[in-house]
């Protein structure tokens, strides 16, 4: 009899190790992007779709809002993550919000000042005197418009700004402004397709500035590295792929960006390979310490930060592989 009870308890047990396994419970993460669904977040939407995301026992949601409120969520915990541009952690942390930057997805800033061909801009130096739309004074069209200047020897002085709100297709169009602010990978592209010619003077190629990537905050980094691990993880996940397969990345957003559909196929997947050209990095997701001094110097010279910041604080390269 004894015998038997024994068999019978091992072969439960064998039974119970045989079988399905709990699935381990994800944890929920709203992730917080700028602007709208749209093209350029296709390596979020390729994490997602491909299951990165869940690997990595996470459970993601994205939500749109203005960087600068993104920014503040995460800095009061409210929002463990967002993608915002690199003037924002500055910016924060300067109010005392403990935000931290844990991942660079833009290696260049991806801000352009653009004008007709006619109009003679070729150099820094052309846009004296000049009258440049930009959505306003805030913002990451500002803060590249301030960079470009500064690096050219101007200041803000020496041109006229006219706040256009984000009309800058429109108003190089009718000829309201010579030259607009604009995003690298949007209004250039849109206004090309169109058959205009223009001169365009990027960020980029005069000085780099820390851009955008995923944030979170001190508390999250120090109470839950594990979580802040998985998300810079599928994230750079997504981005190689993007990178390796931009028709597939591309297909796999139809299904989260409403408009993509029905918008210029053509003029959607230039936009999409432009902004692959700023995401190239020799080691994905790693912050350069000179894009962050250089990014603390612009906003120094605006008068936006009264003192300098400890940068170390600001950034972390500890989560990249």
């Amino acid at each position: 009899m004894k015998k038997t009870i024994c068999l019978m308890t091992l072969t439960v047990f064998l039974l119970g190790a045989c079988g399905p396994k709990p699935t381990p419970s994800l944890t929920h993460v709203k992730l917080s992007l700028g602007y709208i669904p749209n093209i350029q977040f296709a390596p979020l939407y390729v994490a997602a779709q491909r299951g990165y995301f869940t690997d990595a026992g996470i459970e993601i949601e994205f939500s749109y809002m203005d960087e600068n409120q993104a920014a503040a969520l995460v800095g009061a915990n409210n929002l463990q993550f967002a993608v915002v541009s690199g003037e924002q952690v500055l910016l924060a942390r300067a109010q005392g919000l403990p935000v931290v930057y844990v991942a660079a997805w833009y290696q260049q800033y991806p801000v352009s000042v653009i004008a007709m061909s006619d109009q003679g801009i070729a150099s820094l130096a052309d846009l004296r005197g000049k009258t440049i739309g930009l959505p306003g004074p805030y913002g990451a069209n500002y803060i590249g418009l301030r960079a470009l200047l500064h690096a050219g020897g101007l200041s803000e002085s020496d041109v006229k700004l006219d706040s256009i709100g984000y009309t800058q297709v429109e108003a190089l169009a009718a000829g309201r402004d010579q030259a607009v602010s604009v995003y690298t990978t949007n209004e250039p592209v849109q206004l090309r397709a169109q058959g205009y010619t223009l001169s365009e003077l990027r960020v980029a190629d005069y000085v780099q500035l820390a851009s955008n990537g995923l944030i979170s905050n001190e508390t999250t980094i120090a109470g839950n590295p594990d979580l802040v691990q998985g998300m810079v993880t599928a994230l750079l996940h997504g981005i190689s792929d993007t990178l390796a397969d931009p028709q597939a990345a591309y297909q796999i957003s139809l299904s989260y960006v409403d408009t993509l559909a029905q918008a210029d196929t053509a003029v959607q997947k230039q936009v999409l390979a432009t902004t692959i050209g700023l995401w190239k990095a020799d080691r994905l997701g790693e912050s350069s310490p000179t894009a962050w001094e250089n990014m603390q110097s612009v906003l120094l010279d605006m008068g936006l930060l009264t003192q300098p910041l400890d940068l170390s604080k600001a950034y972390t390269n500890e989560f990249i592989p």
